[in-house]
């Protein structure tokens, strides 16, 4: 049994569905945030490995491309490698949104956690501390140890 009852993937739902609310007064939806963060990781990197990456049809990368290219928040540029496509790039106005998300969310976890104690509050952040490294360890592991649990499980 799950003795967390999925309360972190709760709360961190939480603070998307606020982060999303905040980010639409801004214009920018989820979607198109994801094309943001990939091109900001991936400065140069084509339209259609940004469907590929992401899973979208050719239409629907399209159709964000232009619009956040419209919005100022990315730039095409001509692929020297093939005249046919061009490579995408963050503009600062991007990477300002990047750090507004970044700011939108620790506001809500500054929130979550003023009402506790000092010492409580530091023994959490420690632990969670703890908890993000082991996950982040395992994601570089190529998640081997959960999917071994999972394997387990439906022997």
């Amino acid at each position: 049994m799950d003795a967390t009852e999925r309360k972190m993937t709760k709360i961190a739902r939480e603070v998307s569905k606020f982060t999303v609310q905040t980010m639409k007064e801004e214009g920018v939806g989820t979607a198109e945030f994801d094309v943001i963060h990939l091109v900001r990781h991936n400065p140069g990197i084509t339209q259609t490995k940004v469907r590929e990456t992401l899973k979208i049809d050719k239409g629907a990368a399209a159709k964000r491309v232009a619009s956040l290219e419209a919005k100022g928040y990315l730039v095409r540029k001509p692929n020297p490698e093939d005249g046919r496509s061009q490579l995408l790039y963050a503009t600062e106005k991007a990477e300002k949104l990047k750090n507004s998300k970044a700011h939108i969310e620790t506001v809500f976890y500054e929130w979550l956690l003023s009402e506790l104690p000092g010492e409580e509050k530091e023994a959490f952040c420690k632990t969670l501390d703890t908890l993000y490294w082991k996950s982040k360890r395992q994601r570089q592991k190529g998640f081997t140890d959960v999917a071994k649990l999972l394997e387990e499980e439906e022997k």
